[in-house]
């Protein structure tokens, strides 16, 4: 058995590979989404919340690769996602009907975090500069002020409410470091699960245990 697993900037690159390649190609991280990560989240909130369907989910922060696929992946098992980030950070109106579209979940946008968080089982952010953004630091820091992830916002949430962070983490930024230290962090378990979940998406793909 073969596959191309391919980790680039341009996602692009992804989609000229899956036309003409003539095995699976497994999308590693592009610029547009990063599947493997969802996997990886789906599965530690899994092991935290039990089944999914019906359990909701913030992301503070920007609408990134990650945030995407996060998305996608929570609408069709049927998830809540609430998605909350500065104007022009978010997602929009058309991508939000898209990801509504993709199965029993439900998406929505709203500014405030303190709104989004209200409740949920989850919170998710990651880094508010994604690669080949640097340039971008200081204005992203500036409109970001107010979405870091603290205890305040995370009392906001349902009772035993996870933190999830795809990491590598830049605490007192986007997280506090109370937060991403504390009891309710699942960051570390997150990137213990990317191993699982990446053996079991590529034993799917080839057909073992099938």
């Amino acid at each position: 058995h073969s596959i191309i697993c391919a980790r680039v900037f341009k996602h692009a690159v992804v989609e000229r590979l899956a036309a003409s390649s003539t095995v699976p190609i497994v999308n590693m991280l592009s610029d547009r989404a990063h599947p493997l990560q969802a996997l990886a989240d789906l599965l530690t909130m899994r092991q935290r919340l039990g089944v999914l369907a019906g359990r909701s989910v913030a992301w503070v922060g920007d609408y990134n690769n990650v945030a995407r696929s996060l998305g996608e992946a929570c609408v069709m098992l049927g998830m809540h996602v609430r998605y909350s980030a500065p104007q022009g950070y978010g997602p929009a109106s058309e991508e939000l009907a898209r990801l509504d579209a993709l199965g029993a979940g439900s998406v929505d946008y709203v500014e405030r975090p303190e709104i989004a968080v209200k409740d949920v089982d989850a919170i998710h952010t990651d880094t508010w500069t994604s690669m080949g953004q640097e340039s971008e630091r200081q204005a992203r820091l500036e409109a970001f002020k107010g979405f870091t992830v603290t205890s305040e916002l995370m009392a906001l949430a349902a009772p035993g409410v996870g933190f999830y962070h795809c990491m590598p983490a830049y605490r007192g930024v986007e997280v506090s470091a109370e937060v991403m230290d504390g009891p309710g962090s699942c960051a570390i378990a997150q990137g213990h699960n990317r191993l699982h979940a990446s053996r079991g998406l590529l034993a799917h793909v080839v057909g073992v245990g099938s």
